[in-house]
């Protein structure tokens, strides 16, 4: 069986990775770079990303149709603990800038900026446990990296089982794959100008 093969019969969550993997892979990879848990001052670079990253999706948790289709979407945002994180490591809000996301964005791209989010998530929880050794946590500085309280795979699982639902023709999933790619490109123009 050939990875094409065996890509078109595994779940549209497992597809967006493998199609997102080099963009993923390269963002990790440069974030780690920056040697974000040297220091509060470089941990705070990272969370002023997050919250640029957060504050473009932030409209996206309020579209009905999202949350007719994800579970829990509206819990599911970050932009407030983020906020808090930034207060506690005496940072300002970085300023506001123009939107990324228009705000007529197609149900797929905004699901590929979604599947991004979601996965940040559950990254966070191996960034949470390193972020202690700042003494960082769930009541300061750290909180948006804290796992669900189900726990973070399970939160994981419970998106990409209702992502996995969503009927979708070939060009739409193609159009969600291009909409993670496009927020993971986001997510690295943002660390190129925090950590500059």
């Amino acid at each position: 069986m050939t990875t094409t093969e065996t890509l078109a019969g595994s779940l549209r969550s497992q597809r967006l990775k493998a199609a997102t993997s080099s963009t993923h892979d390269s963002l990790d990879k440069r974030i780690m770079s920056e040697d974000i848990f040297v220091s509060r001052e470089r941990f705070a670079k990272f969370v002023r990303v997050q919250y640029r990253f957060h504050r473009d999706i932030q409209t996206l948790y309020a579209t009905p149709l999202l949350r007719a289709l994800l579970p829990d979407l509206e819990q599911r945002q970050r932009l407030a603990q983020i906020a808090a994180d930034l207060g506690d490591l005496g940072q300002g809000i970085p300023a506001e800038t123009a939107a990324v996301i228009p705000n007529d964005i197609e149900l797929p791209q905004a699901l590929g900026w979604l599947y991004v989010a979601e996965g940040s998530n559950l990254g966070g929880t191996i960034l949470f446990k390193l972020a202690a050794k700042l003494g960082l946590g769930a009541a300061f500085g750290a909180s948006h990296l804290a796992a669900h309280p189900d726990g973070a795979a399970r939160h994981w699982r419970e998106f990409t089982a209702a992502l996995d639902a969503i009927a979708m023709t070939e060009a739409q999933e193609a159009a969600a794959i291009e909409g993670a790619n496009v927020a993971f490109r986001t997510v690295r123009g943002y660390v190129e100008q925090e950590f500059a």
